[in-house]
């Protein structure tokens, strides 16, 4: 029998203190990885179902044969290995600001283990993806106004809801104008949000992209005995 509660690692970071702790459910009867940011909870694979969808919903949508995609923030990877389980897709890039977060990967004590880092097709890079959003050069420094098929985006909680609140701006026309920018034609900007649709942040993404909706993404959560919404807003160039 597993432990009921480990703190895997602890570290400082710049957005303050940030730990991996795995402890049991037990009315799940399973170890659930949780990340706390600042006491805290910022992510978990208790439910993936809407990490997954982050990018199962636009790569069917999505027109290239051969997409390049990116992902703004790596998370416990249950995203990219979505994007990854699609032979089809040719490259993924992940742009993730916190140092401990990439070496969880790097050293395989996560769920996933090292499977992200094993596949050729895949780049990580250490950066903050909302400051690269408004550097005119893009989001890959090794290869400069590079354009992908596919942006797909889980940092924040929701639009209206940020880890910085320096992130606001991006969840605005300018912020949306520029993803449009890095994005090749016919591609698709994906969003992930804790929270049911946002109507308002639609109307946004409406004026910038040629069309765009909110996609429910509802789920069992077995804890709470109920139906759980998330979202996925989807907005295409």
């Amino acid at each position: 029998m597993s432990e009921l509660f480990k703190e895997l690692d602890y570290q400082k970071t710049l957005l303050g203190e940030v730990s991996l702790r795995r402890r049991k459910q037990l009315k799940l009867n399973k170890d659930i990885f949780e990340v706390i940011l600042n006491n805290e909870h910022l992510m978990s694979n208790l439910f993936i179902f809407s990490e997954v969808a982050l990018a199962s919903i636009p790569l069917k949508e999505m027109k290239s044969k051969s997409p390049d995609i990116l992902i703004g923030g790596l998370g416990l990877g249950y995203t990219a290995k979505e994007v990854l389980s699609h032979q089809h897709v040719k490259s993924l890039t992940i742009i993730e600001y916190l140092e401990p977060v990439i070496s969880w990967h790097q050293k395989g004590i996560l769920p996933i283990g090292k499977l992200l880092l094993k596949d050729a097709r895949c780049n990580i890079i250490s950066s903050d993806f909302f400051k690269s959003a408004f550097d005119e050069i893009g989001f890959d420094p090794n290869a400069k106004f590079r354009k992908f098929d596919g942006i797909f985006l889980d940092i924040d909680h929701a639009p209206d809801f940020h880890l910085n609140p320096r992130n606001a701006k991006f969840y605005g026309l300018e912020g949306m104008e520029n993803i449009k920018r890095n994005l090749k034609d016919n591609g698709l900007f994906s969003l992930w949000s804790n929270n049911p649709p946002d109507n308002d942040f639609v109307d946004i993404l409406k004026k910038v992209f040629a069309n765009a909706r909110a996609e429910k993404v509802t789920f069992y959560n077995s804890i709470l005995e109920q139906d759980c919404t998330q979202t996925v807003y989807i907005s295409k160039k």
